[in-house]
């Protein structure tokens, strides 16, 4: 029933498969999580989730005050997606104790909202962060010597993983992207600290400790290269742990003008399409903050208007914008700033998804909501 599913509602929507249909990375996904692929996948024909990363989270000149986002103040609403990370696992907490980020996922959850989870691991090696990149992949394999500490890290993963519910106890769907932007050098499992066999094998060890070994049936796996300014095939599948393990192909590419990054764009949507997979644009905006933008409208002129010109690239699920924390690093305007009329109309375009036009994703179409 899963695959026919699938078939039926991937080919009704702008990501169609040329032979047969996609099959889940988790045959045993709940059934929330199956119908988020599904429903993606019609709202990529005509639409664009806009995401938001730690929305709910932080802004320019606050942190962590509950019922804030610089999103719902810029244009009064919350984006459609959530972006989070996973690097600081039990170091938040809100004002009644509770661990912050889950009690934000799964308020986005109870929202109806989408949730991406990236991972912004500490080096193994020498404990620095992410930015470290002492060679490490291969020690925490199966055959190195930080493998049982890798391990003890899914775990705590795992366990944060299946906390994060409704109120009825149904679990969130998770969009998890790990180790993304690995195309590039600056982290320690990126190109060139790595190689393409070992970042594979990285990728399919943990999708395999997570879905097999710790029963989490509520992850959809992205995988996300860095930006790729020719569009080429090699590049892109550089590292590529295989379709077996790999629901949807994303796309990182920081630019003035979206324009740079169409042609990653279209052959992340084309190897969508030969491959039955979702396309998405998971990290995208000016490089360094909206601090840096060149003069002039950016997210209509040179975000929004390259996309939907764009016959291929505007068949992407959804974009995610970078956090706010402060006046030198934000992605979104805050109140008062002179891109602020320019991101209202962007958001008011209907192009663009947001939470209070978001369908329902967690409901399979033509069923009953539960």
């Amino acid at each position: 029933m899963r695959s026919i599913l699938l078939s039926t509602f991937i080919a009704a929507g702008a990501i169609s498969v040329s032979a047969e249909s996609h099959r889940l990375v988790d045959p045993e996904a709940t059934g929330e999580t199956k119908a988020l692929y599904i429903n993606l996948s019609r709202l990529a024909k005509e639409k664009i989730l806009f995401g938001h990363q730690n929305t709910t989270f932080s802004g320019v000149g606050w942190r962590k005050d509950p019922g804030r986002s610089d999103v719902m103040a810029a244009c009064g609403r919350l984006p459609a997606l959530y972006g989070w990370d996973v690097n600081n696992l039990g170091k938040y907490k809100s004002g009644d104790g509770k661990d912050l980020l889950t009690v934000r996922i799964c308020e986005a959850f109870e929202r109806g909202g989408v949730n991406t989870i990236s991972w912004h691991m500490r080096n193994p090696v020498t404990g620095k962060n992410f930015y470290d990149t002492t060679p490490a992949v291969a020690s925490i394999l199966p055959r190195g010597e930080k493998h049982e500490a890798y391990k003890r890290e899914l775990d705590r993963l795992a366990a944060f993983i299946r906390n994060l519910k409704n109120k009825n106890g149904i679990r969130a769907p998770i969009i998890f992207r790990p180790f993304h932007e690995h195309t590039g050098k600056w982290f320690w499992w990126g190109k060139g600290n790595c190689s393409p066999d070992e970042y594979a094998e990285l990728w399919r060890f943990t999708v395999k400790y997570l879905r097999d070994e710790k029963n989490l049936h509520n992850l959809l796996y992205s995988y996300s290269p860095a930006k790729n300014r020719e569009g080429r095939e090699e590049d892109y599948l550089w590292g590529y742990p295989g379709d077996a393990f790999v629901d949807i192909l994303g796309y990182d590419h920081y630019c003035q003008d979206v324009t740079e990054a169409l042609p990653g764009l279209r052959l992340l949507v084309r190897l969508a399409r030969e491959r039955g997979k979702l396309a998405a644009f998971t990290e995208t905006g000016v490089p360094k903050g909206m601090s840096q933008a060149q003069p002039g409208d950016y997210y209509t002129d040179r975000l929004l208007k390259p996309l939907k010109g764009d016959s291929l690239a505007r068949q992407i699920a959804y974009i995610q914008l970078w956090q706010n924390t402060s006046r030198d690093k934000y992605w979104v305007p805050y109140e008062g700033h002179k891109l602020l009329p320019d991101f209202k109309a962007f958001a008011s375009d209907p192009f663009m998804l947001f939470q209070d036009t978001l369908p329902d994703v967690y409901t399979p179409p033509g069923s009953k909501s539960h």
